[in-house]
């Protein structure tokens, strides 16, 4: 297990137990979240250690890993996904202002938005650490999709975009990946992260039920200030921060399902509204946040 006695962020020694939560998804082990009293950073204390969190991903409920999964809260996911695909592309589109270049989604999954991003011109890489999503994107797609092992083979300077969608939050050392993640874009690349948001409304409101902690595969939990400081820490600087609006109404209906509401569809999508509602007023109190970056010495 990876204990920590000084902050990973800013390695101040100054840690406070930030609560108590438990694997609610799959194994229902409880696991502490410490915070950094110095620069608020909040993470995952004592996860397990990379050669055995695999068992915390095995669940056919695990949906980016597994594109047939059952159930109502999945199917929205999946419809949601479709919605949030269109709203993506035209993000990388605007911020990069190109139409076509070079691709590389980190974290691809089954590889949709690879699949989009394809079909609108670009030309596209994956990184992915499950191998059956892998598999399912070389077969439904054709799209080279290689594991984080060979990451270092691709060039340097060679993408004109590198993505994250929720996955910088899974990695056991974030700071070698973004070491990488320097390496290989171009000297005007832009880097897209979303993360959950565990300063927003709903983060408040739910505590240790927030699904959007999913202990222990979410090692870190980032805010704006605390991811700027990683950006920076690792020679980026943040140029805009976007909101993923459909988020809230998944993390708050699985909320909901993790504090035992009977109906925790319809509350989750009653909360969810509210939580849009005052998110609308600050947006870097949203659920989840898009960060785009570019490296501070282009």
């Amino acid at each position: 297990m990876a204990h920590h006695n000084i902050c990973p962020l800013c390695s101040s020694p100054d840690l406070n137990l930030f609560l108590k939560a438990d694997d609610y998804f799959l194994s229902r082990e409880n696991f502490s979240l410490l915070k950094c009293t110095k620069c608020g950073f909040v993470f995952t204390q004592d996860p397990p250690d990379e050669s055995k969190i695999g068992k915390y991903y095995e669940s056919d409920e695990y949906i980016s890993h597994n594109d047939s999964t059952p159930g109502f809260s999945n199917i929205l996911y999946r419809f949601s996904r479709k919605i949030m695909l269109k709203k993506k592309r035209n993000i990388l589109r605007k911020v990069t202002g190109l139409k076509k270049g070079g691709l590389l989604d980190i974290g691809s999954g089954t590889g949709h938005f690879l699949s989009e991003m394809r079909n609108s011109g670009w030309d596209v890489n994956g990184v992915e650490i499950n191998k059956k999503a892998r598999e399912y994107s070389v077969s439904t797609s054709g799209i080279d999709v290689y594991p984080p092992s060979e990451i270092s083979a691709f060039s340097s300077g060679n993408f004109d975009c590198i993505t994250l969608w929720h996955v910088l939050e899974h990695f056991e050392n974030p700071f070698e990946y973004m070491i990488e993640i320097q390496r290989m874009l171009k000297p005007e690349g832009i880097l897209i992260v979303a993360l959950p948001n565990c300063s927003s409304f709903d983060a408040e409101h739910y505590k240790e039920y927030w699904s959007a902690y999913d202990v222990p595969r979410h090692l870190w939990h980032f805010n704006p200030e605390t991811f700027k400081l990683f950006a920076e820490k690792n020679g980026f600087g943040i140029s805009s921060i976007r909101t993923l609006p459909l988020d809230v109404f998944y993390i708050s209906m699985l909320s909901e399902k993790y504090k035992g509401t009977k109906l925790y569809f319809i509350q989750g999508i009653i909360k969810g509204l509210w939580f849009s509602l005052l998110s609308s007023f600050s947006k870097e109190k949203s659920s989840s946040l898009i960060y785009v970056a570019s490296k501070q010495n282009s």
